[in-house]
């Protein structure tokens, strides 16, 4: 994946790291992922990513976030609010 947070040298938390990784990839629609495949990307683990998915569900407004499916790990729907508006 092109667009990498860099971890922690930015002073933001976690939480925000991860969210805005996932706004900058929502851009155009919706977004599948498994936490495993974009861990390095936002230097993160992928259990680490799980629970912040789960904040992340209720606090993030601009986000529609959905738990998939759960075949040998959980995969994540994400889409941008405003693309559901439009």
């Amino acid at each position: 994946m092109s667009a990498t947070v860099s971890p922690s040298t930015d002073g933001s938390s976690k939480e925000e790291r991860l969210k805005q990784y996932l706004v900058e990839k929502a851009q155009d629609g919706e977004m599948y992922f498994k936490s495993k495949f974009i861990a390095d990307d936002v230097g993160l683990s992928p259990k680490e990513i799980g629970a912040l998915m789960v904040k992340l569900r209720d606090s993030a407004s601009e986000l529609e976030i959905e738990k998939w499916s759960y075949t040998s790990a959980t995969t994540w729907r994400i889409e941008r609010r405003e693309a559901l508006t439009a």
